[in-house]
């Protein structure tokens, strides 16, 4: 495990830098109204395993079973196209997007469900179980390229070349409104914590890929729980992007092998997400390949089962040092296993 403590906590990063982006939204009031348009929409289960790697209290908000999707991904894009629905724009709509997998299943259960059509660009990496449950709600699949950013390229060109809605959860220069909104609808899934905990976490540990997720909640826990947690983002040791644009004070585009942590194994941060957690973290680390294989076992003995990307927060809780019995740990438990 690597850490880094981030300098620009609490001020985001330098004056100038992504200044233009807009900061990660953190009031969810809006938010549940419209994704209870969405089928199947209720909140999902925290449940506590205390003791469980060297700390008091432990509490995962699990997300196995979110609206029938198996990911907390459900909210974001069923979120943005549930707000085009009730502003009479969705329905006859292209919506396209690039996926590891659970965004694409959001996309394509919101355009199902509010009769608009979904196309999702896959790489070859995605498992074609992935690819089946997409059709299976209605998406048309497309393969392109060998990892996700090539993807992504394409979703983009074939958004441009068909007047397409590219629906992205990652954001990049000209790209905020979209993403934005995505992150937006996880907001959901950080005040269903937040009204289930009768005091806040001392440590709040959240995976991240290109990062939505990670800064849409650290957004809302400190809305919520101001300074008093420390929040840890966690990323693959292949795709540090977050952690190495924190260190580099602005958004670089990292290299690796791809990884086991295939949701999030994203070389490139959404900007968005970067600006809110340069501001919001206190300290970014990364996991081996090794660390994540060897949680998965302890995970499922304690009825925790998921993937290596889903329970990567508790992964690298089992890979720190003992937090001890004072420790008040919130991790995510972000899918389902495959």
């Amino acid at each position: 495990m690597r850490k880094f403590n981030n300098p620009w906590r609490g001020r985001g990063l330098a004056q100038g830098t992504l200044g233009d982006v807009p900061w990660p939204a953190a009031d969810a009031r809006d938010v549940g109204a419209l994704l209870a348009r969405c089928p199947f929409h209720d909140p999902t289960p925290l449940v506590r395993r205390d003791g469980f790697a060297g700390a008091g209290e432990v509490f995962v908000k699990d997300e196995r079973t979110r609206m029938g999707l198996g990911s907390f991904k459900a909210l974001g894009a069923a979120y943005v196209i549930a707000r085009d629905a009730a502003e009479g724009r969705a329905r006859g709509r292209t919506y396209v997007a690039a996926s590891a997998g659970n965004h694409g299943l959001s996309v394509a259960a919101g355009a199902m469900a509010f009769g608009a059509r979904a196309v999702i660009y896959l790489s070859d990496a995605v498992p074609e179980t992935f690819a089946e449950r997409l059709r299976g709600i209605g998406a048309r699949v497309v393969r392109e390229g060998a990892t996700y950013e090539e993807g992504m390229r394409a979703a983009m060109r074939a958004a441009e070349e068909n007047a397409w809605v590219l629906l992205s959860d990652s954001s990049w220069s000209g790209y905020f409104d979209r993403p934005w909104r995505v992150m937006e609808g996880y907001l959901a899934l950080a005040d269903e914590v937040v009204q289930a905990m009768d005091e806040p976490p001392t440590h709040i540990l959240l995976q991240a890929g290109v990062g939505g997720l990670a800064g849409a909640c650290a957004a809302a826990f400190r809305a919520a729980w101001g300074d008093y947690p420390q929040i840890v983002v966690v990323e693959p040791d292949a795709a540090p992007a977050l952690m190495e644009s924190v260190r580099a004070g602005r958004a670089v585009v990292t290299q690796g092998p791809v990884s086991a942590m295939g949701r999030l194994d994203c070389k490139e941060p959404s900007l968005i997400a970067l600006k809110g957690l340069a501001r919001d973290a206190d300290d970014f680390v990364t996991i081996s390949e090794d660390e994540a294989a060897a949680a998965m076992p302890r995970l499922a003995e304690a009825g925790l089962a998921s993937t290596p990307s889903g329970g990567a927060g508790l992964a690298a809780l089992l890979a720190m040092e003992p937090l001890g019995p004072d420790a008040r740990v919130l991790c995510i438990l972000s899918e389902a296993p495959e």
